[in-house]
C-alpha cells in the first residue's frame, strides 16, 4: 500500500498537470475526470466507478467519465478551486469542504445536527438540498447528487473518551473549517486542520493523538494500524456531494444530462446502501485489528456543543435553519 505521503505529493503533482487544462473535447462530446481523496477501496470509489461506467455505455461514450481516487487530483480544497475553475470537471466532496466558497453549507455537519441518517437523506432529497444546490449553482458547481460520507467517531491512542472531558488534551486532527475546529476546541480537545492524505503519517509519527471520521475512512485507510480506541461520537453525519463544473455541464446535450442525472441518483442510491450495511461488519473488522470500541454520553456531548449552534446563527440565517429543523422533527 503506498503511503499517504507518496499519495499526496502525486495527488499534488496531478493537479499541478491540470491545473489549466481545458476540457478535452471528443468528437461528438466531452471527457471528465472526476476527481476524489478517498482509497478505491471505500464506496465513494466504487459507486463513482459504476455511475462513471453507467455514463460512458448509456451515452455511447459522448460523456466519458474517468474516476481519479485517492487525491490524484489534489486535495478537496483543490478539487473545488478547480471546479469553480473548469481545470478539475467533476468531484466526489465531502460536504463540509465548501464552507470555503460558500459558509453555508456546513449546516449539514454542524455537531448533533441529525438523529439518524434518514433525516439528513429527507432533508437532502427535498428542501435543504435545493437549497444549497442553488448555492453552489451561483459559485460554479453544479450538484448532481447527495451521496454518504456518514456518521464520523472519534479514535485516539491515549484513553477511550466516553465523556468531552475525556478529549481534554488530545490533540485532535479535524477538517479545515471554522465549526468543526471550534466544535472541539468547545468540547475540551486540542483541534488542528491538516489535510486527509498527511492524516496517517502524522499518527504515526505521532504529531496527533486523535482523529475523527467514520468507521469506513477508518478502515479503508488503515488507522486500525496507527490508532487503538473508538469512541461513537457520531458526532456530526455528513454527505457526499457529486457534483460537476457548471462550465463543464453547459457543454452536455440535455438528453445526456438527463441520463447523468438518473446515473447520479441511482448510484448515490446505491452508495448510501452501501454504508448503511457495511456498518456492523466494520465494527468486527476493526476489532480484528485490534482497535478497542465504547459507547459515549452522547447526551453529554450534546449540551457541550449547543454554544455552536448560537454562534451559527447570523451565518445560515433564518430562513435555511427553518428548514433544517422541519426535518429534525
Amino acid at each position: 500500500m503506498k503511503s499517504p505521503i507518496t499519495l499526496i505529493k502525486g495527488g499534488l503533482l496531478a493537479a499541478s498537470l491540470v491545473a489549466f487544462a481545458p476540457v478535452a473535447a471528443l468528437a461528438d462530446g466531452v471527457s471528465i475526470r472526476l476527481g476524489h481523496v478517498l482509497p478505491e477501496s471505500h464506496s465513494w470509489h466504487t459507486a463513482a466507478t459504476g455511475f462513471a461506467d453507467e455514463v460512458n455505455n448509456r451515452t455511447e461514450g459522448r460523456v466519458a467519465i474517468k474516476v481519479f481516487p485517492s487525491g490524484q487530483l489534489g486535495s478537496e480544497k483543490e478539487v473545488i478551486e478547480g471546479l469553480q475553475f473548469g481545470s478539475v470537471q467533476a468531484g466526489l466532496i465531502g460536504s463540509g469542504s465548501f464552507q470555503g466558497i460558500e459558509p453555508r453549507m456546513g449546516i449539514i455537519e454542524m455537531p448533533y445536527a441529525w438523529g439518524a441518517r434518514d433525516q439528513a437523506f429527507a432533508a437532502l432529497d427535498g428542501d435543504l438540498g435545493v437549497a444549497l444546490a442553488d448555492m453552489l449553482d451561483g459559485k460554479g458547481i453544479k450538484v448532481l447528487g447527495w451521496w454518504e460520507n456518514g456518521f464520523r467517531n472519534i479514535t485516539n491512542n491515549v484513553r477511550p473518551v466516553e465523556n468531552p472531558e475525556d478529549l481534554a488534551g488530545l490533540k485532535i486532527r479535524v477538517t479545515p473549517d471554522k465549526v468543526r475546529l471550534a466544535t472541539f476546541e468547545g468540547l475540551g480537545a486540542e483541534p488542528a486542520p491538516l489535510s486527509f492524505g498527511e492524516l496517517y503519517s502524522a499518527l504515526q509519527q505521532g504529531l496527533f493523538d486523535a482523529q475523527e471520521n467514520p468507521l469506513a475512512i477508518i478502515y479503508s485507510a488503515s488507522f486500525f494500524e496507527v490508532q487503538k480506541y473508538v469512541s461513537l461520537s457520531e458526532h456530526i453525519w455528513g454527505a457526499a456531494t457529486l457534483t460537476i463544473s457548471n462550465s463543464v455541464w453547459d457543454k452536455i446535450s440535455a438528453e445526456d444530462q438527463a441520463i447523468v442525472m438518473e446515473a447520479a441518483t441511482s448510484w448515490g442510491l446505491k452508495q448510501r446502501d452501501m454504508v448503511a450495511a457495511a456498518n456492523d461488519q466494520l465494527i468486527a473488522q476493526l476489532e480484528e485489528k485490534g482497535m478497542k470500541f465504547n459507547e459515549v454520553d452522547k447526551a453529554a456531548f450534546i449540551a457541550a456543543v449547543e454554544p455552536i449552534w448560537e454562534s451559527q446563527k447570523d451565518v445560515y440565517g433564518e430562513e435555511l435553519l427553518t428548514i433544517l429543523n422541519t426535518y429534525r422533527k
